[in-house]
């Protein structure tokens, strides 16, 4: 059952239960810059998104660019970067945002931003 467990496999009851007991947010975040082209001020978001790893609430940090997977009608690739975090709780993601890292942050880097998509969602 421990490898099932690993691969949020397990059936329901015992450890399965105790586990969905932890809710964690994943908090995806899509960023198109006003130069979608500049190579430099992708990095500079991507050296920017780098610093919030300092946060203690974050548990997860995966910085990433869109893959050259095959191209459907579902998929969105049009943006430029894209962050991933997770966190332990509804309240950690608030004390994350509230964080003087994540404030430094976008002060530093909203000005290379176009347009900003946001997706929390919860463990079920």
């Amino acid at each position: 059952m421990g490898l099932l467990l690993l691969l949020g496999l397990a059936p329901a009851g015992g450890a399965a239960a105790a586990a969905g007991a932890r809710k964690q947010i994943v908090h995806h975040v899509f960023f198109w810059l006003k130069n979608p082209a500049s190579q430099a001020d992708a990095e500079k978001l991507i050296t920017g998104l780098r610093t919030l790893r300092a946060i203690p609430q974050i548990r997860e940090l995966r910085i990433g660019v869109p893959a050259a997977t095959e191209q459907r009608s579902v998929v969105e690739s049009s943006y430029q970067v894209s962050e991933l975090m997770v966190f332990d709780s509804v309240e950690d993601q608030r004390r994350y945002q509230e964080h003087p890292i994540h404030k430094a942050f976008v002060a530093a880097c909203e000005g290379l931003w176009d347009r900003v998509v946001v997706y929390d969602s919860v463990d079920v």
